[in-house]
């Protein structure tokens, strides 16, 4: 008996220990700067193909590169000028979310708005779920084999 109370308590605390995992920003900048190198890296892949298949001389492979680079940094700039409009929106469907807790509120009795909230949280974390196994299912594009000529 023991030894199942034991063995309970172990794994109850290292359950503990795993939960408590905090990310750090120096983690993060590795991991962004991990990212970065493997999309650089994907991308020369990706050129690589793109010469050998089309049979590419050095010059074209060079403005090709530059094609993408320049539509790369485009994209950059579209990006950081609908940041704030991407913002405000934000803002407004936190302000609408707040709007809509206070009126159930007023409508629900404590007990079924606290159920209500239950039940809410419930269904987000599934969704949290359902898209990070969806993510987990996706197979990175090109690892079909290559057809034979």
């Amino acid at each position: 008996m023991k030894k199942l109370v034991l063995a309970i308590a172990f794994i109850g605390i290292g359950g503990l220990a795993m939960a408590q995992q905090t990310t750090t920003p120096q983690d993060k900048e590795a991991r962004r700067a991990e990212m970065h190198q493997k999309m650089e890296q994907k991308h020369q892949k990706h050129l690589d193909e793109m010469k050998k298949d089309l049979n590419l001389n050095d010059s074209q492979v060079a403005q090709i590169k530059s094609l993408h680079e320049k539509r790369k940094s485009e994209m950059k700039a579209d990006f950081d000028k609908n940041k704030e409009v991407r913002q405000a929106k934000m803002e407004d469907m936190k302000a609408k979310r707040a709007q809509m807790d206070a009126d159930m509120k007023k409508i629900l009795t404590p007990d079924q708005y606290d159920k209500w909230q239950a039940d809410r949280k419930a269904k987000m974390e599934q969704r949290k779920t359902a898209m990070k196994d969806r993510k987990m299912m996706k197979k990175p594009m090109n690892t079909a084999a290559p057809e034979a000529k």
